[in-house]
């Protein structure tokens, strides 16, 4: 399976946490959007069908990437 640049990984997890956080703050079309987009993008970058699934992979791959 192809691995995701872990710097592009970490970027993808560090936006989606952030706008989670906050979206039930600020939570616009745009953010609900980018959110979507992001998940999408986790998704495919893992090989997951759902955002919980990418969130724990992309996890672990930069926690193998960190050498941990």
């Amino acid at each position: 399976m192809l691995m995701a640049d872990p710097a592009v990984l970490r970027n993808l997890l560090e936006e989606y946490e952030a706008l989670a956080s906050s979206h039930t703050e600020t939570g616009g079309a745009q953010a609900r959007q980018r959110m979507e987009d992001l998940a999408y993008t986790l998704c495919v970058s893992t090989g997951t069908k759902d955002v919980d699934s990418a969130l724990a992979a992309a996890r672990q791959q930069l926690e193998s990437a960190a050498g941990g």
